[in-house]
């Protein structure tokens, strides 16, 4: 790990994130970032059009037309590899 930085978690869930890191990441105010957990550890990446792109190329390419509550099924199925 190249850097390590500790945050706090608010009463409504909230974290700051480091100003180092956030320097770091070029992170701005408003932009979107995602979240994913892998194998317990909470992964934080910066989302820019390109991999915002990549993340929903599985749903774009879908033939039919699906419902807001699909969504998130589809997603765990296209991750599993069961297409």
């Amino acid at each position: 790990m190249d850097d390590v930085s500790i945050g706090t978690i608010s009463a409504r869930g909230q974290v700051a994130i480091p100003l180092e890191m956030r320097q770091k990441m070029k992170l701005k105010e408003g932009e979107k970032v995602l979240f994913a957990l892998e194998d317990g550890t909470l992964i934080v990446k910066k989302v820019s059009s390109l991999s915002w792109k990549q993340i929903t190329e599985p749903i774009r390419k879908a033939k039919k037309k699906i419902t807001e509550d699909q969504v998130s099924g589809l997603v765990h199925r296209f991750r599993s590899g069961k297409k």
